[in-house]
């Protein structure tokens, strides 16, 4: 077997366990994954995390241009930004998961840290987390905006839309995503009841003992 039929497996293993479990529904979602080329392969457009095909997924060489298989989803801008801004990317998930949509579009949130500091792991993840505003979906607004943070974060909110989140590899990239959907969760739960959250000393002290990015 080779490296890219393991990947093309590896790829929808993934997603439709994230569908299995309720994170993202219907044909929402999109996911990429960097081949040993430098090319990419990507959910086509209008599928189902619970159904993709292996032999089906979009194949762009190292240019982004379409070589084999299904159209690829119409938030390429969005997936290409990460790329080419974070040298790190091996992988770009995006999800329409109901926990941090829901977070998303509410009054108070801060939208250069998205996520409040319940857990260490959303941390160790994700680093902070940028919520940026609504955009059509599709727009290539959406790919410049990430662009427009220079590669500092590996992940971001779209409000009322989603979270995409970029990791070393597709594995990383799915954890780290359902790592931001159980904090969402987890702020959402507990929102009213004054819970505890991590101390900026205790936020420090994990930003430098897992070398983690964190822009002030």
């Amino acid at each position: 077997m080779t490296s890219e039929t393991k990947l093309r497996e590896q790829i929808c293993v993934l997603a439709k366990s994230i569908f299995d479990r309720g994170l993202t529904g219907g044909s929402t979602g999109n996911i990429s994954a960097r081949t040993e080329d430098g090319g990419l392969l990507v959910s086509p457009t209008g599928t189902s995390f619970g159904r993709l095909d292996p032999a089906r997924l979009s194949r762009l060489d190292a240019s982004g241009t379409l070589i084999d298989g299904d159209r690829p989803t119409k938030e390429m801008p969005l997936h290409a930004a990460f790329y080419d801004t974070r040298s790190s990317a091996g992988a770009v998930v995006h999800l329409h998961s109901c926990h941090s949509v829901a977070l998303s579009m509410l009054p108070d949130i801060d939208p250069d840290n998205f996520l409040p500091p319940l857990t260490p792991y959303a941390i160790m993840k994700l680093g902070k987390v940028k919520l940026l505003p609504f955009f059509l979906p599709g727009d290539p607004a959406m790919g410049e905006a990430v662009r427009g943070l220079a590669g500092k974060r590996s992940a971001v909110m779209l409000a009322n839309h989603g979270p995409v989140v970029a990791g070393k590899d597709v594995e990383a990239a799915c954890n780290a995503v359902e790592e931001l959907e159980d904090t969402a969760r987890l702020a959402l739960l507990t929102r009213g009841m004054t819970p505890r959250l991590l101390t900026a000393a205790q936020v420090r002290d994990l930003v430098t003992a897992f070398d983690i990015e964190w822009d002030e």
